[in-house]
């Protein structure tokens, strides 16, 4: 559990152009194995988070994986 001063009941970080977006998602570097997701999450303020949800319901960080547009 934890806390940040950008996240409360009522506020949340200004969103960047890549949310809501489709993205291609691979994993190690891996381009011949790509599967589609959509960008949930994309912080533009403290914390910084992307986060992509795959077509298959996983959702990863961006950190975890490459991905394209």
């Amino acid at each position: 559990m934890g806390v940040h001063q950008n996240i409360s009941y009522d506020k949340f970080p200004k969103q960047g152009e890549l949310a809501g977006k489709e993205v291609k998602v691979c994993f190690n570097y891996d381009s011949s194995k790509v599967i589609l997701g959509t960008v949930i999450r994309d912080d533009i303020e403290e914390p910084g988070l992307m986060l992509i949800q795959l077509s298959d319901g996983r959702v990863v960080r961006s950190t975890e994986c490459q991905y394209s547009w």
